[in-house]
């Protein structure tokens, strides 16, 4: 009988000889956000210390095969795979617990993660970075006496949304990712909802698993087994350089006055094609910088669907695997739909600056709105620490129950957070590999070490760190 024990991250040393003592054949890490990848490398290393030959597999959304390739095969002598999806993971473990085709296997990845090695490595000797005052300089200069003045928010301050109307999100769905979930993917031109439905070769099972999940949405809102919770919040805010100073009141703000709180931004530094004429952007350009005498505003939310998690447990402590895993994924999708609805509301009622939209679900889904909402962890701001921030300033946990682990994922794990940006030139964009002379720049700005950055920004660091 083959034992696979999927060890989700954050891991201890105690954890990894209770694992010993097991004898599990195959061990999986599962990591959802940034920060778990340096705690693999972590865990690959102490497997090595501790003599360790269990194969390990490596999975997850934050997880790439050039990351396993390059930071945590060369950790631990033993099979070390990257897994794109869970189905892969049967097919990986039967080869690698077979002794007839398990050296030949192993040899065969081993050869070409080194392949990856090497392209990752000749990439990175391709790469150009400007210095980050030069990027500084080609940053997005808006003129902000030209431009429509930004609109003063309906109330400054937090609002809370304790028992909110889980039906009202239901327009607001997108059901392309909760087809991901069940690795069902049309093919063109039936990609996405509802094309997936005239799809010859998955249609018909994504129509029985659409069904399903409308009559469990349906009987987890008239049964309240789910509930909605969320926050919204708007301050005076001004940008100076790359970081974003918050203002408790609307005051007039000058370059002492007092923030009560400072979100730090990261700037593009790889260079763009010698033709284009492309800023290189950070979140900060989209607010009216603090010697320019125009009063700015920023936004916050957080929002979060409670009970999945216990439900889906009863699931499966009934053996049913199938809606325990459609709970969450029914969940996910009506976080989603909370942020994209609240959203709308935020641009034609609580802040107002866009009253006049008219826009259906599908135009939300294109981001054909004005504004944006990153949110902190992903590519315009991947730093995951700003959640800290924003969790300080809005006293989201004490006034809506979702709560931060240690690396930082949000509890319930159907939530959402990020920041909004009213300005009609706000944009998503990548901030892309940074130079060691931005993760200091950025360490002393925030107050921590260069080693404690590097390690929340371990992914879009365009150098190798020190070991």
């Amino acid at each position: 009988m083959m034992y696979l024990f999927m060890l989700y991250l954050v891991l201890s040393y105690c954890v990894l000889i209770e694992v010993c003592l097991f004898g599990a054949d195959v061990i999986g890490l599962s990591g959802l956000i940034t920060p778990s990848l340096e705690e693999m490398i972590y865990v690959a290393k102490e497997m090595e210390r501790l003599g360790m030959t269990t194969p390990l597999l490596i999975g997850g959304a934050t997880t790439s095969k050039t990351h396993t390739a390059v930071k945590i095969a060369p950790c631990y002598s033993s099979p070390v795979v990257h897994v794109l999806d869970a189905s892969r993971s049967v097919v990986v473990c039967s080869q690698l617990l077979d002794e007839e085709v398990r050296e030949e296997y192993w040899e065969d990845v081993k050869e070409e993660y080194e392949e990856v090695r090497q392209e990752h490595y000749d990439s990175l000797k391709d790469r150009r970075y400007l210095p980050l005052s030069e990027a500084r300089q080609k940053a997005l200069h808006l003129d902000w006496f030209s431009e429509p003045r930004p609109v003063r928010p309906q109330f400054l301050g937090t609002r809370v949304f304790d028992c909110y109307d889980l039906n009202s999100l239901l327009p607001f769905i997108d059901w392309k990712p909760f087809f991901d979930v069940w690795q069902l993917r049309g093919k063109y031109p039936n990609r996405g909802y509802p094309k997936i439905f005239n799809d010859k070769t998955v249609g018909p099972e994504a129509r029985r698993v659409f069904s399903d999940a409308q009559l469990l949405l349906h009987h987890m809102i008239d049964s309240n087994s789910l509930k909605g919770r969320g926050l919204v919040g708007f301050w005076r805010a001004q940008s100076t350089g790359d970081d974003i100073n918050v203002y408790k009141d609307d005051v007039t703000v000058h370059r002492d006055t007092k923030p009560v709180a400072t979100f730090h931004g990261l700037r593009q530094q790889a260079e763009k094609d010698s033709s284009s004429s492309e800023p290189f952007l950070c979140v900060s350009d989209f607010v009216a910088p603090v010697d320019s005498g125009v009063p700015d505003y920023i936004g916050l939310f957080a929002v979060g669907v409670f009970g999945a998690e216990e439900l889906s447990q009863r699931f499966q402590a009934q053996g049913d695997d199938y809606n325990s895993i459609m709970v969450k994924a029914l969940a996910d999708r009506l976080a989603e739909a909370f942020a994209e609805e609240l959203h709308v509301r935020v641009r034609k009622e609580l802040w107002g600056y866009s009253s006049d939209e008219v826009l259906q679900a599908s135009d939300l889904h294109r981001v054909r709105y004005q504004g944006i909402r990153p949110a902190a962890g992903y590519p315009s701001q991947p730093d995951h620490t700003e959640k800290l921030t924003m969790w300080r300033l809005a006293a989201v946990q004490k006034e809506t129950g979702i709560g931060l682990t240690e690396s930082l994922a949000m509890t319930p794990a159907a939530s959402v957070s990020g920041l909004y940006f009213s300005h009609p030139q706000a944009s998503y964009f990548a901030v892309g590999k940074i130079t060691k002379e931005q993760v200091e720049d950025y360490g002393k700005r925030k107050g921590t070490s260069t080693e404690e950055v590097e390690r929340w920004l371990a992914p879009i660091l365009g150098y190798e760190k020190e070991a």
